[in-house]
């Protein structure tokens, strides 16, 4: 090791806390550690237990349940997922290329930010209140190609079906919901290479008693082409709405019925992108 500032030899000078060696220069006494990676950038936590946060993480744990477990505080771990998000969204933006799709399937699910859109006031920022994750999903891979977080309006939709045709190739058959958005962005976004059905699901009363908490019954389900010559027997949203089980389970912040949620807007994407890339 040589020193900066003088160019002279320096000599060992014991090791720090995560046992790198330290080096002091014999004139100007400026000391230095070995050259090493930094996974965790300026985070002084040891990769080792990063790693177990992420983990517990990934496994639908919370924030404060990470903390109990590991010792590490819950904003060094929220720290940790920011920049695991981050560098996963990067990750994504790169290898999510070409992506060869028979099919693909369209689904929104709700969320919320800091607070619910009833409890919003006057002038608060738009990442607040009511959220929704636009996914597409290859229903033959079980891919997802592509992700977005907003609202639920034309702003989100139009961004998000135009990166699911930036990272897919060929002519897929697309099935969405009855979200009338997802038309004219399908036809910007794929032209006449896309074989595109609506199927929309008719809900009635639930079935059982008062105090109880059950889903509605499905009344009807019927389906009308937009685009295309769609396969009438692949015109389903099944596989994507299942995988919006994966992430209530996968996810503490989506988990229905609890006091999970998300801040931030930033910590919900970053969350996203580290499940979506494992």
């Amino acid at each position: 090791m040589t020193c900066h500032n003088c160019q002279t030899k320096c000599k060992r000078f014991g090791k720090d806390r995560h046992g790198l060696q330290r080096y002091r220069c014999r004139q100007c006494s400026k000391t230095y550690l070995e050259p090493h990676d930094r996974p965790l950038d300026d985070m002084r936590l040891p990769v080792e237990k990063a790693l177990l946060c992420l983990q517990l993480l990934l496994e639908g744990m919370s924030i404060r349940s990470a903390e109990r477990i590991t010792g590490t505080h819950r904003d060094t771990i929220m720290s940790l997922l920011v920049l695991a998000g981050e560098r996963r969204e990067r990750l994504l933006a790169e290898k999510m290329r070409g992506i060869p799709a028979e099919r693909l399937e369209f689904d929104e699910i709700w969320t919320f930010c800091k607070k619910k859109q009833k409890r919003l006031r006057f002038g608060e920022s738009d990442e607040y209140g009511d959220q929704f994750l636009f996914v597409a999903i290859d229903p033959v891979t079980k891919l997802v190609p592509a992700f977005a977080v907003g609202k639920r309006n034309w702003s989100t939709t139009v961004p998000f079906v135009q990166q699911v045709r930036e990272r897919t190739t060929g002519a897929p058959q697309i099935t969405t919901d009855g979200f009338k958005p997802y038309i004219r962005a399908i036809d910007d976004a794929f032209g006449a290479d896309v074989d595109y059905a609506v199927l929309v699901k008719t809900f009635g009363t639930s079935d059982d008693g008062a105090g109880t908490y059950h889903p509605s019954r499905i009344v009807g389900v019927f389906h009308q082409v937009m685009f295309g010559d769609p396969e009438p027997r692949f015109i389903s949203t099944s596989m994507v709405e299942r995988n919006n089980l994966t992430m209530r389970m996968q996810m503490r912040r989506f988990t229905r019925l609890t006091n999970g949620f998300s801040k931030k807007a930033a910590n919900l994407k970053a969350a996203l992108a580290l499940h979506f890339a494992w």
